[in-house]
């Protein structure tokens, strides 16, 4: 068999294999376009019973923006608003990181942003560990259609899913971490800066670390 064809077959197994061990079916065969597959990504997200986080939901709630994009934003899991409406971050916290999409030379869909959970828990409260387990196959497989050069996170549980660490956010933001060959830079969660709107520093410290994500992108 020709070399270039026994790699390119070996590419595909070893995709099929990563899906299959997140527990996604929706891969076909006939060599699906990247819309086309992350679309069905996004159906079966809609659709999903896999946890109890499901009985309570209005809208499930896949993320929105370019799958061409160089940088995703990821944070825990949508709110009150966003599991109304089905949509990532369009509250006051939603609103804020618009801005700051902005300031940073981008437009809202001109980047992804998304959660880890993709269904609101009770009262907003954080997710649990078993919660995040059982979706977070649907983050990796949107990363792994989207291949973005660097991912934001928002907040310390999205820091955590992707740096292993004890540190707290304070020690963690500013640095570029590695995932998967995917440079991470955390940030506080917008929300955050709300609660503490009369903090400046805070505020500078996140303008900080989009300044290093504009540059390391070539925006600045």
């Amino acid at each position: 068999m020709d070399k270039r064809i026994e790699g390119f077959l070996s590419n595909v197994e070893e995709k099929l294999e990563f899906f299959s061990q997140l527990g996604i079916d929706f891969v076909l065969f006939s060599s699906p376009s990247k819309e086309s597959s992350f679309l069905s990504l996004k159906e079966k997200i809609l659709h999903c019973q896999k946890c109890p986080l499901a009985q309570g939901r209005k809208n499930a709630v896949p993320g929105e923006g370019s799958i061409n994009t160089e940088l995703v934003f990821v944070g825990e899991a949508p709110g009150r608003d966003e599991d109304i409406q089905g949509q990532p971050f369009i509250g006051k916290a939603g609103k804020l990181l618009t801005k700051i999409i902005n300031a940073m030379n981008f437009k809202r869909e001109d980047v992804y942003i998304t959660n880890i959970v993709k269904c609101r828990p009770p009262e907003n409260r954080n997710p649990h560990k078993e919660e995040i387990r059982e979706c977070c196959g649907y983050l990796l497989a949107q990363l792994e259609l989207i291949k973005p050069r660097v991912i934001v996170t928002l907040g310390k549980v999205a820091a955590d899913f992707f740096i292993r660490s004890t540190s707290g956010m304070t020690a963690l933001r500013g640095n570029f971490h590695e995932f998967e060959n995917i440079q991470v830079m955390p940030t506080f969660h917008p929300s955050y800066l709300i609660r503490n709107e009369g903090n400046k520093g805070i505020r500078k410290m996140v303008w900080e670390d989009m300044q290093k994500v504009m540059a390391f992108l070539g925006k600045k």
